[in-house]
């Protein structure tokens, strides 16, 4: 294989250990969709920042028993604020948790996180609970976003309550798998692009022939190898 291959794992995210590794710092942004028990239980250990995207927050107080919410925290809601209930914000505000009203018409609650986990630091990855399910514009904004990061913040996972996904650049990939938290199924999906040459092993049904794609695959190896020509979006089905 190329000696430029980019090597993945999420293993840092959603290891069963229940801790982030010191060497891939993962931050948490909450966004204001539908948010189930486990994947709190499961996420939110992994991540040393987290933040919730306005009405994020009303995701998080929603998904957690009310004997646990003192046991999650974020360290920040921000956004226009416009979604939160007044229960949840007197809630987090008696925690200390810091409120920001951003009335940036021209920047998303998503984006608003996202700026502010850049003057916290530069290097953590970014795991996105959220944003591919609902409403269609807000999955829109987050396919387009996770493209304009990918220079910037490379590193940047969506996770939902069936999958886990990010962007592959042009290129070659090799991604590790853990089948006992990931897969069976798996999709690669050339959204926003004209068209890819995408070449795989690893695969129950690799590709390799011009102007084929694969949106519903299955992992058949702890190791898949992905060879794009574009950008693509690469998503795992992720065990409960």
């Amino acid at each position: 294989m190329s000696s430029t291959t980019t090597d993945w794992s999420v293993d840092h995210i959603i290891s069963q250990s229940g801790c982030s590794s010191p060497t891939s710092p993962c931050a948490l942004v909450i966004l204001n969709t539908p948010l189930e028990h486990f994947l709190v239980k499961k996420i939110w250990p992994t991540c040393q920042w987290r933040a919730c995207a306005d009405g994020g927050s009303n995701r998080l107080f929603d998904a957690l028993q009310e004997e646990e919410r003192s046991a999650y925290i974020p360290d920040l809601i921000k956004g226009d604020l416009d979604s939160i209930r007044p229960d949840v914000k007197s809630f987090y505000a008696a925690k200390g948790v810091p409120i920001v009203k951003d009335a940036d018409l021209y920047a998303t609650d998503l984006i608003k996180c996202i700026l502010a986990l850049k003057e916290h630091e530069l290097a953590y990855d970014l795991v996105i609970l959220g944003g591919l399910s609902g409403r269609l514009d807000q999955t829109i904004h987050t396919l387009s976003q996770l493209h304009k990061l990918r220079h910037e913040r490379p590193r940047t996972f969506v996770v939902t309550e069936a999958n886990i996904a990010w962007v592959l650049d042009a290129g070659e990939h090799r991604i590790r798998i853990d089948r006992s938290l990931l897969g069976p199924t798996c999709g690669l999906l050339p959204v926003g692009v004209g068209s890819t040459i995408l070449t795989t092993k690893g695969l129950k049904w690799n590709l390799g022939s011009p102007g084929l794609v694969s949106t519903s695959n299955w992992v058949e190896a702890a190791e898949i190898w992905i060879k794009t020509t574009e950008p693509i979006w690469w998503s795992v089905e992720l065990r409960r």
